[in-house]
């Protein structure tokens, strides 16, 4: 991912709202960024395997699992949406608070929120949207990396609202989610076969 629009203006949701379709567009505190190209195939596969058991887990529960693209608004207090500077798209999004819920996607924080990370947005998935989710409450932050084939985890701490340190799982390791009580998945099985 590009920066496009680093300029001393600041954009908000409502500016956002009236760009072109032709393009994918995050905002991270009123700095647009431009989301294209389109993920590589590789990226689109690990996402739909990851997307396939998390589904099959909430099936019959309350919670509801989106994919990119899905907007996630970050408010900073009681603005009105079209004054809202943050709206992102993570790859995978678990929201268990239906009230977060419109037509337009999400607004708040979700409580999980899976980034797989590509060549163009790497830098800004562990750095900028890791202070971001932390920031917002975002409760569970999983980072997919294929060249690696590892998964790191992160999990909001109830005592201070901050990340505790990163879990690293890789090969036979087992990601639990804290948030989705019961949910695992094998590391392994993400990454295998993926060409």
């Amino acid at each position: 991912m590009t920066l496009a629009l680093k300029q001393k203006e600041k954009y908000t949701y409502g500016d956002y709202l009236k760009w072109p379709d032709d393009g994918r567009w995050e905002l991270i505190e009123g700095v647009a960024y431009d989301m294209s190209p389109a993920p590589a195939r590789i990226h689109q596969k690990l996402s739909l395997r990851i997307e396939r058991v998390i589904s099959d887990f909430l099936e019959g529960e309350t919670c509801e699992l989106y994919h990119a693209p899905f907007d996630v608004r970050f408010p900073d207090g009681n603005e009105k949406d079209g004054e809202i500077e943050t709206v992102v798209q993570p790859d995978i999004v678990v929201v268990c608070d239906r009230s977060k819920l419109d037509d337009a996607g999400c607004k708040g924080a979700p409580d999980l929120i899976i980034e797989i990370l590509s060549e163009s947005t790497a830098v800004k998935d562990m750095n900028e949207k890791l202070f971001l989710y932390e920031k917002h409450g975002v409760k569970e932050y999983w980072i997919v990396n294929y060249w690696d084939k590892t998964i790191t985890a992160r999990h909001l701490a109830r005592n201070n609202g901050k990340y505790s340190k990163p879990t690293l799982l890789a090969s036979d390791d087992l990601i639990r989610s804290k948030v989705l009580k019961g949910l695992e998945i094998s590391v392994n099985n993400i990454f295998t076969k993926i060409k």
